[in-house]
């Protein structure tokens, strides 16, 4: 490829990827239940602190589309991309199967590899970076190291705050609660 076909590339994925990071953030916080009801689904995902979490994916999400749509700091955002979507496929898509029709994790591994790719890319010409002359991070450097810090990033936030009910988590594990009237045990 030429120069102008990577850059053309990196802009079609940063254009790509973005928004739709930047839509997904504000939805979390604008959309129909808010940050509280972001806060109620972490919750259920067993994130804790939950309402930390929620603040937290929500401005991960936007900050990290909009340097990626502007082209600012790569390799960086790519693997904030990484360790939201390394996140997600181990909580809200784990045990849920490949495809996502059925919850399973085939969107955030799409998603991730594009993020690992554009690392890899550069953010191009056509961007901020570039404008402002700064250096140019790109290549498979950037994009194994955009995919390590983003896993390892999402393995330490688990590690310490994940903490999911053990019957959603296992199902083979019992409840202490009894069964309620009509139901077996």
């Amino acid at each position: 490829m030429s120069v102008r076909e990577t850059d053309f590339a990196a802009l079609v994925l940063r254009a790509a990827i973005g928004p739709m990071f930047i839509a997904h953030g504000t939805n979390k916080v604008f959309g129909a239940g808010g940050l509280e009801g972001t806060t109620g689904w972490f919750d259920s995902l067993g994130l804790q602190p939950a309402a930390v979490h929620a603040r937290m994916a929500a401005a991960t999400e936007i900050g990290a589309g909009a340097l990626i749509t502007l082209g600012v700091g790569n390799p960086l955002p790519s693997a904030a991309v990484v360790g939201l979507m390394a996140t997600a496929a181990a909580t809200d898509h784990r045990g849920k199967g490949f495809f996502v029709f059925k919850g399973g994790w085939e969107y955030t591994a799409v998603v991730a590899a594009a993020a690992t790719a554009l690392a890899g890319l550069g953010n191009g010409s056509w961007s901020v970076d570039r404008l402002l002359r700064r250096k140019a991070r790109s290549g498979t450097g950037a994009a194994l190291g955009a995919a390590v810090l983003g896993v390892a990033s999402a393995a330490a936030l688990l590690a310490a705050t994940y903490r999911p009910n053990k019957k959603d988590a296992d199902p083979e594990v019992e409840s202490d609660t009894p069964p309620a009237d009509g139901e077996e045990a």
